[in-house]
């Protein structure tokens, strides 16, 4: 069992703006102008990352951290590409029938941000049009827990990251802490302090027990991204959140190597040692200490994923030794770890780190 089921499965067989949270960036640099200093390492990791081949929780991770890095203009580009890409029912950024439920959201607020830059209303319907899907049209359990892909019962803990903190930049407040609890619900494990991965509602049992590093990371990223997109008047729903994400930053950081890097399944040393699960939990905490609701003990630990991951960008800007793409199997490269490598830059650099 890997990640992206419906992907291996391929491979092997051949409507509102409201609530849109403000998220911190600086301009991008003038064209042609090459990157010096501390955005040198980002610049190389973007370009990167643009030029990989991207699904469609791929292309909305991109948009993401190039908006939270500041380079506006490529966010609306991007955007543009989802929209080319929309599924008649609504999905964003869809280049195949990779069955994805939640996975399309992602792109979500990079569109919503080009809705309200552009003014363009095929923006704004882009986002409405996905934002219905969710609250209308997407398969979900009895209690109402969003399923992660179309053809099987079953929730994932990488919805956590994709629908989510769209819900919550879209104005469906209540939703998105709806669907936070209800992954938690069938995923957490309070013992372990983590989340199993997959969980099948027909079959009432684990797809997938194990706790894996990236899916954990989806989580404390998700829920981040979910706090900072709720209204100050939800002070308790923001501070519950905020304890969550605690909670599976502890469970995670006991298992940190002493070089920075978490094994695949973050409590099996047998799996591969990897990249990506480091840079998420370094974002997770920049922003968490950034916005005043997570420790600044923390920063400790994130100073190390990061130097970890610095340590893994190669001289064409890859990120190596990420969980990588297509199948998520073993290490590589991936543009989900380029993403995250760029998130985590932001937040370091808004914190002043």
């Amino acid at each position: 069992m890997n990640r992206r089921q419906a992907l291996k499965g391929l491979l092997t067989a051949g409507t509102t703006t409201a609530g849109l949270a403000a998220i911190g960036g600086r301009p991008a640099a003038a064209a042609g102008t090459p990157p010096t200093g501390a955005d040198a390492p980002v610049e190389k990791v973007k370009t990167a990352m643009l030029t990989m081949q991207r699904e469609a929780w791929e292309q909305g991770v991109a948009m993401q951290a190039l908006l939270e890095w500041g380079d506006r203009d490529d966010v609306v580009r991007m955007a543009r590409g989802a929209m080319l890409r929309i599924y008649p029912d609504g999905r964003l950024g869809m280049v195949s029938d990779n069955h994805g439920v939640t996975d399309p959201a992602a792109n979500g607020e990079g569109v919503l941000f080009a809705a309200q830059a552009t003014g363009d209303p095929i923006f704004k319907d882009g986002a409405g049009r996905m934002l219905e899907y969710l609250l209308k049209k997407a398969p979900r359990t009895a209690d109402g827990t969003l399923h992660h892909i179309d053809h099987k019962p079953q929730v994932w803990i990488d919805s956590m990251y994709m629908a989510p903190p769209f819900l919550a930049a879209a104005g469906a407040h209540a939703e998105s802490l709806k669907q936070v609890e209800g992954i938690r619900r069938l995923l957490w494990d309070p013992k372990a302090r983590l989340y199993s991965h997959i969980w099948d509602d027909g079959r009432k049992a684990y797809e997938r027990k194990a706790f894996w590093g990236v899916g954990n990371g989806w989580a404390a990223a998700g829920m981040t991204r979910v706090i900072k997109a709720l209204p100050e008047g939800m002070a308790a729903e923001r501070k519950k959140l905020a304890g969550y994400v605690r909670e599976v930053l502890d469970g995670c950081l006991k298992l940190r190597r002493p070089d920075g890097f978490f094994h695949d399944v973050v409590d099996d040393p047998k799996t591969f040692v990897e990249t990506n699960l480091g840079q998420q939990l370094s974002y997770t905490i920049f922003r968490g200490v950034k916005a005043g609701w997570l420790d600044k003990a923390y920063l400790a630990d994130a100073e190390v994923m990061r130097r970890a991951a610095r340590g893994k960008v190669d001289d064409l800007g890859y990120v190596r030794d990420v969980c990588g793409s297509p199948t998520f199997e073993k290490p590589g490269v991936a543009a989900e770890g380029q993403a995250f490598f760029i998130l985590m830059e932001a937040a370091a650099r808004d914190l002043g780190v």
